[in-house]
């Protein structure tokens, strides 16, 4: 044997046991609690299916998986803290659907969505449902558009943060519908519920996982969802493009993924993606789910990185032809 070839060899032989212990090393993760950042506010739908899906989680994980919220600009904030961390597994990221617009609504993202996140696991979608308080003289979205249309300006409604999926939602309807209502911002479903019970806000839209219950008990009208088929938790309410007509109606459903820093190794990410895609699909937790509209998906980190590029594609579009305005990031 040359003394080339031997040397080639043993470097072989080097790389694969590096490759092995590295391995080993990974295989015991999670040594110790692991945090999942949540960007919104208790109360809200993230937080509460983030809350939901962490005990199960961490019962396949056979570690404590902490929620920590960490409110504030969409979700901006605690996205950029969970991309700027250690990337070892223990800092992960239950990002909502805002990960898709933050590039196109901020001026001076200090991440890239795209590049700066190992994807995990694409978990579940949810629609939205538009309601109105029993304040406001009308029960359905049609009777909506009637009355926004003869009383300009005067409708205040409001959605879970600017330039989310709810936000976007409202701002597309305005303009499909030709009506002029107000935009009143708040930086999450919690902060937003007080003021639209007590009818100082007279409408709003959220997933039909917060507003479910308050249609049933008669505090909200619900008026119409906004998913490509009827919610199975509101079936009695038509779709947008029910409402609206195939060339004026369009879908917005909320949707929740699980990242990591980018530079996780691949074997910490495989095994959360197999034990979040073990956990949504135990049948308590999926009934659980689905009480609340959210609807399963389970797709893997290629799925999910293919679809937030899709989404992030598709949203900027939306923003810039319904004219919202750029913000600048924190």
């Amino acid at each position: 044997m040359s003394k080339k070839t031997s040397t080639i060899k043993r470097l072989a032989q080097f790389m694969v046991a590096s490759a092995l212990s590295i391995g080993a090393a990974h295989a015991a993760w999670p040594e110790h609690p692991v945090n999942l950042l949540v960007g919104a506010p208790p109360g809200g739908t993230t937080d509460i299916l983030a809350r939901l899906i962490a005990p199960y989680l961490g019962e396949e994980l056979s570690q404590q998986v902490v929620v920590v919220n960490r409110g504030g600009a969409s979700g901006l904030i605690a996205s950029n803290q969970v991309a700027k961390s250690k990337p070892d597994g223990y800092n992960l990221l239950f990002s909502t659907s805002h990960m898709a617009v933050f590039e196109s609504l901020y001026a001076n993202v200090p991440f890239k969505p795209q590049e700066d996140f190992e994807p995990i696991t694409l978990m579940v979608k949810t629609p939205y449902v538009m309601v109105s308080h029993p304040s406001l003289p009308v029960k359905t979205a049609q009777e909506l558009i009637d009355y926004a249309k003869q009383n300009p300006g005067k409708v205040d409604y409001a959605a879970s943060s600017p330039g989310g999926g709810q936000h976007l939602a409202w701002e597309m309807f305005k303009r499909r519908t030709e009506t002029d209502m107000m935009y009143i911002p708040y930086s999450g479903t919690g902060a937003l519920m007080t003021d639209l019970l007590s009818g100082r806000l007279v409408a709003g839209i959220d997933n039909v996982a917060v507003l479910t219950q308050y249609i049933r008990r008669g505090e909200f009208n619900g008026l119409v969802t906004t998913g490509k088929n009827r919610s199975p938790l509101l079936p009695e309410l038509p779709t947008l493009f029910e409402v609206l007509g195939q060339d004026k109606g369009f879908e917005v459903v909320g949707w929740f993924g699980m990242f990591a820093p980018k530079g996780t190794p691949q074997p910490v990410v495989q095994r959360m993606d197999e034990a979040l895609k073990k956990v949504l699909k135990n049948p308590e937790l999926s009934k659980r789910l689905l009480d609340l509209g959210a609807e399963v998906d389970g797709g893997g980190p290629a799925e999910l990185a293919a679809f937030l590029k899709s989404e992030t594609d598709r949203w900027g579009k939306v923003i810039k032809e319904v004219g919202v305005t750029l913000q600048t990031a924190p």
